[in-house]
């Protein structure tokens, strides 16, 4: 929950705007320059103003959050998928590679394309009056303010890259001479963003080391170091580009290189013990509790205030009602895929934090709502929740919680795939265990030590496997397939691995059709040790809690079915309904209607082609059907 966004002088109470092809931003003068930008208070406000571009309605809060990231092989739209497969239905196309650039979600002039380039123009006018009025070189919290302007500028120009590939390069404040751009290869924006963290990575405190840094909500070295290494990966990976799908051919974005970087940025982070991992489900209820307190696994985190933000709203657990938890009735936008439980060990902690079979109920008893099940094409992420929060929410449309963009897990896996890459996977074991060690059994995670070390290939298919497993509701998958190459391949299996799960083929042969379900009371506890039952996340007996037999493989409910009843359970259907499966085709082809790594990216937007002075075009293979 943001703490620290401030009215800007010059942003908001001095400033004129101008229109350029590809956004609006305040303009100040040379004079309002100097006054501000002298006075630490008055030069955090400009930098704080920076967020200001992330929380409007189009932006991050409402655009790009919800939807970049969709479809991958472990997150899908949830609730709000249609029916059929559908190219022009406007939400469900921006995700299944099938996305117009004039897209009615998207084709306005205040969208996250806009905003992300006034969010770039504040940096820019801040980093420009910082350099020359902050006197950094002798005031350290001034460096820090640059440091950070820097940061945001390049966490921006990232997620321009991610979701619309080459795009306009503005490191300059806009004037009447750089209105008008083209789209600038994105090897360029690559290099002066990895060298701009470098220089940033001077400037920034440690978490903790100053009490300007002692908020996630604030950018330390940790998260410039990590979000270096993680520009690093990008700059030398796979991309779609203007003549097809593949790597940078800059030899200065070589993998190896880049990989270099990425090692010595982890590295550095994890040695430096400033952040530490904790338990896997403590990090997201930190989240879920606006709890920002650096040093914990949080790198770094878009700020939302009460007011802002629909971050539970699309990725958390699903309640129908307003209820004893919220008086918002949300969640379950998007969703697991259904399968991606099943992947998951049954001894693996991130499985029941991650993947949620229940919503919360319509209908209200005593006041108060109550699990029930969902139905297997309708999965909740549950990494955040309502229920886990200290405050109610009494918004319609925000949540206020933050929105956590890089965690020293990521810093972790990177660090092991970069690693195996250099040095191979013996030296790179040592980066995957803490992962895996809060997650597992000691002689699981042993087990998947036997597999991966074997080779450089073996790792890197364990490194594939376990960021789906760590990060999924994350949004980070999608990234990390096209960064691979891999992600043809991969949404390919996905919908091979639906249809044999839809019909309880292969992997799925010993799952049974039907699920059994009762409310959890106490005297329960000996049934759920003896079958080992879904329990979810620590249920109670206030009857509010739900307890399932069925979900894990080999679950034999003919066997036990006299049992189960005579305790109260009642069986439900959960691969099939009276329509037929729940799986059916239109869900299953509808994962993806174009190859996906020729149609990874987004188009420009046309309301910023046609106002781009003939400059912007989506020629080639940006945003265009293949298939």
């Amino acid at each position: 929950m943001n703490k620290y966004i401030k009215l800007s002088i010059l942003s908001v109470a001095l400033a004129g705007v101008t229109t350029a092809c590809d956004m609006d931003s305040p303009s100040i003068s040379s004079l309002d320059e100097s006054s501000v930008f002298s006075v630490y208070s008055l030069a955090e406000a400009e930098v704080m103003s920076i967020h200001q571009s992330f929380g409007e309605t189009n932006s991050y809060r409402g655009r790009f959050l919800p939807y970049y990231g969709l479809n991958s092989d472990v997150e899908t739209g949830g609730r709000s998928t249609p029916s059929l497969a559908s190219k022009t239905d406007d939400k469900q196309s921006l995700w299944n590679y099938s996305t117009l650039a004039n897209n009615g979600q998207m084709n306005t002039d205040n969208n996250a394309y806009a905003k992300f380039y006034e969010g770039i123009e504040r940096a820019n006018l801040a980093i420009k009056g910082l350099r020359q009025y902050g006197n950094t070189a002798a005031n350290r919290n001034m460096a820090q303010l640059l440091g950070e302007a820097l940061t945001l500028r390049a966490v921006i120009y990232t997620d321009l890259t991610k979701a619309w590939g080459d795009v306009p390069a503005r490191f300059e404040p806009n004037n009447s001479e750089n209105m008008y751009k083209p789209r600038t290869n994105r090897d360029v924006i690559y290099k002066q963003l990895l060298a701009d963290l470098k220089e940033a990575e001077d400037y920034c405190y440690w978490p903790n080391e100053n009490s300007i840094t002692s908020s996630t909500e604030r950018v330390s070295k940790s998260f410039v170091k990590g979000l270096r290494a993680r520009i690093a990966l990008y700059a030398g990976g796979y991309g779609l580009r203007g003549d097809g799908f593949r790597k940078s051919n800059d030899p200065e974005l070589e993998t190896g290189k880049m990989y270099q970087i990425v090692k010595e940025e982890c590295i550095d982070i994890i040695n430096s013990r400033r952040n530490t991992l904790g338990e896997f489900a403590d990090n997201f209820k930190k989240l879920s509790q606006d709890n920002v307190t650096a040093g914990g696994e949080s790198l770094w985190e878009i700020p939302f205030s009460d007011s802002r933000g629909r971050v539970l709203y699309t990725w958390g657990v699903y309640h129908q009602s307003k209820d004893q938890y919220t008086q918002q009735a949300q969640g379950g936008t998007n969703s697991p895929m259904p399968y991606l439980f099943y992947d998951y060990d049954v001894d693996d902690v991130r499985r029941d934090i991650t993947c949620v079979p229940y919503k919360w109920s319509k209908e209200l008893v005593a006041g108060k709502s109550y699990q029930e099940l969902s139905s297997i094409d309708k999965w909740c992420f549950g990494k955040l929740r309502y229920e886990w929060m200290k405050r109610i929410v009494t918004s319609t449309n925000d949540d206020g919680i933050n929105w956590q963009y890089m965690r020293l897990a990521d810093v972790y896996l990177m660090a092991a795939e970069a690693v195996n890459y250099l040095d191979g996977p013996d030296v790179a074991w040592q980066y995957m265990e803490p992962v895996l060690n809060r997650a597992l059994p000691a002689a699981k995670v042993a087990a998947l030590k036997a597999q991966y070390t074997v080779s450089k290939d073996a790792f890197q298919k364990g490194i594939v496997d376990q960021r789906a497993l760590e990060f999924a509701g994350e949004a980070l998958r999608k990234a990390d397939l096209v960064r691979w190459g891999i992600i043809d391949e991969k949404m390919a299996e996905c919908t091979e691995k639906l249809k044999r799960l839809a019909n309880r083929q292969d992997e799925y042969a010993d799952l049974p059709s039907k699920v059994y379900v009762k409310t959890y009371s106490e005297g329960d506890a000996a049934l759920i040790n003896r079958y080992n039952m879904y329990m979810g996340d620590s249920p109670n007996p206030n009857g509010e809690s739900i307890i399932i037999y069925g979900l894990n493989h080999g679950d034999d409910t003919e066997a036990i079915n006299s049992e189960l009843k005579d305790a109260g359970f009642a069986s439900k259907d959960w691969f099939e309904s009276k329509d037929g499966l729940k799986l059916k085709d239109d869900y299953i082809n509808g994962i993806y209607v174009n190859t996906p790594s020729l149609n990874c990216l987004w188009p420009i937007w046309q309301t910023f082609v046609n106002s781009s002075n003939g400059l912007i075009n989506n020629d080639g293979n940006y945003g265009q059907l293949s298939d």
